[in-house]
């Protein structure tokens, strides 16, 4: 009996394992649908914003802001990493930071020097172990990630590009595809190129943003106008791609404890027809027990 004692402690202890995952699984299906309304609710401005930078990055104006030059000779590159802070999310933080170590070993294999803006736990964790020059750091931003708090790395990484200390800035998050699919995506930020993907990635018309097709007449001025809008426009960025990484992590989450779930379920009924087994077996022999002694007598 000693056997079917331990089978069925396994069997109570999968048990409650399968209750922790499927609480986990509803709560990120409930935390999913509404980050996801949160990310769709932003794309459409993120798409706007974009493609008027993406305008003006390619308009013949008399004042071409330093966000939209390009530098011959890249020495040193602002990374923006943007993680979650938990896990158990499946591959979803793993599949990003493949990524971007591999970019990671590109640009050392080239003498680039290379500072990272960790946004979300396991990112500035993984940076930290592997040794990477962290210099800002934002963690625990929750679901609803306030603009005040991104608003910081990106406003180091524009005032270290106006002053030169950096000659690229890009980007890592993750892309939400749909609800069992996000992709990892390295973008670059600055300077915005003339040719790029929207937050939701789909790529903008490139007829429409053609060399020469688009000027713009700015009030009051040229310089007044993109100071404000290419900030803005950066700032909406990290944000979007934020929002996406938000809407990827309850994704992912919800399927990896489906999953797990599945998997404990299926381990219960394997353990369940082990201890029948069992239990039969030892009935089996008791009967025997029985019978060979009432014919003893």
């Amino acid at each position: 009996m000693a056997g079917t004692k331990e089978i069925r402690l396994k069997i109570k202890s999968v048990q409650n394992t399968r209750k922790i995952t499927k609480a986990m699984e509803m709560v990120a299906a409930s935390k999913m649908k509404k980050a996801q309304e949160r990310m769709r609710a932003g794309r459409p401005y993120a798409r706007r914003i974009l493609s008027i930078a993406m305008h003006a990055a390619r308009a013949n104006a008399e004042y071409k802001h330093p966000l939209l030059t390009r530098r011959p000779d890249v020495k040193r590159v602002g990374a923006v990493v943007i993680t979650t802070d938990k896990g158990l999310c499946g591959g979803l933080n793993t599949n990003l930071l493949r990524v971007m170590l591999t970019q990671h070993k590109e640009w050392i294999a080239k003498g680039v020097e290379v500072e990272y803006r960790a946004i979300g736990n396991k990112g500035f964790g993984f940076l930290n172990r592997m040794g990477g020059k962290i210099v800002s750091q934002v963690i625990n931003y929750g679901d609803r990630p306030a603009l005040e708090r991104l608003i910081g790395p990106v406003k180091m990484l524009v005032d270290g590009y106006l002053e030169g200390r950096l000659d690229e800035v890009h980007i890592f998050s993750n892309r939400f595809v749909n609800t069992m699919k996000q992709e990892p995506v390295h973008s670059t930020m600055i300077p915005i190129p003339l040719e790029w993907q929207t937050p939701e990635g789909a790529d903008l018309d490139a007829d429409k943003v053609r060399e020469g097709s688009w000027d713009y007449l700015y009030e009051p001025d040229a310089k007044t106008v993109l100071d404000e809008l290419l900030v803005r426009y950066l700032e909406t960025f990290v944000y979007q791609a934020a929002a996406d990484n938000i809407a990827s992590e309850q994704s992912a989450r919800m399927v990896a404890m489906k999953s797990a779930s599945d998997n404990a379920l299926n381990i219960i009924e394997e353990l369940q027809l082990i201890y029948n087994k069992s239990r039969q077996a030892s009935i089996t022999k008791e009967l025997s027990e029985i019978v060979g002694g009432a014919a003893a007598v």
